[in-house]
């Protein structure tokens, strides 16, 4: 399993690795770590590329670090069923930048940033409805 893990990192990391991403494997789970104006483009790619076909949105949520100068993580949980894989890609915000909205990408993608944005104050640019729901 982790030799399948590093295979894909490596293979991301010379696709994208010059856009802002980088890459770690822990507790045999794979983190791309990506900004957030170049994270669109990496979650398109990791969409349409055939040696990922991450092609589902399993969840986009919020971590609070009130310490840090950025303090709030977005992370991105994708499912490759093709491949039998799962991937997670965080990025890092503070409170008044908004982080690209990836509903264009996934529709499912609505919910779930609505949700952030509603619990952590998150915001995503070119949202078509961001507003809270609780």
């Amino acid at each position: 399993m982790a030799e399948h893990l590093q295979s894909l990192s490596d293979h991301i990391l010379e696709k994208r690795g010059g856009f802002g991403v980088s890459s770690k494997i822990a507790h045999g789970e794979l983190t791309v770590m990506a900004a957030p104006d170049t994270v669109i483009g990496l979650l398109m790619f990791l969409r349409d590329d055939p040696m990922c076909r991450f092609l589902q949105l399993v969840d986009i949520c919020g971590a609070d670090y009130p310490e840090r100068k950025k303090r709030f993580d977005v992370v991105y949980h994708l499912l490759s069923l093709h491949r039998n894989q799962r991937i997670r890609v965080k990025l890092e915000t503070d409170d008044a930048t908004p982080v690209p909205s990836a509903v264009a990408i996934w529709p499912a993608a609505n919910w779930f940033e609505r949700e952030a944005f509603d619990m952590y104050g998150i915001l995503f640019s070119d949202h078509p409805d961001l507003r809270r729901i609780l």
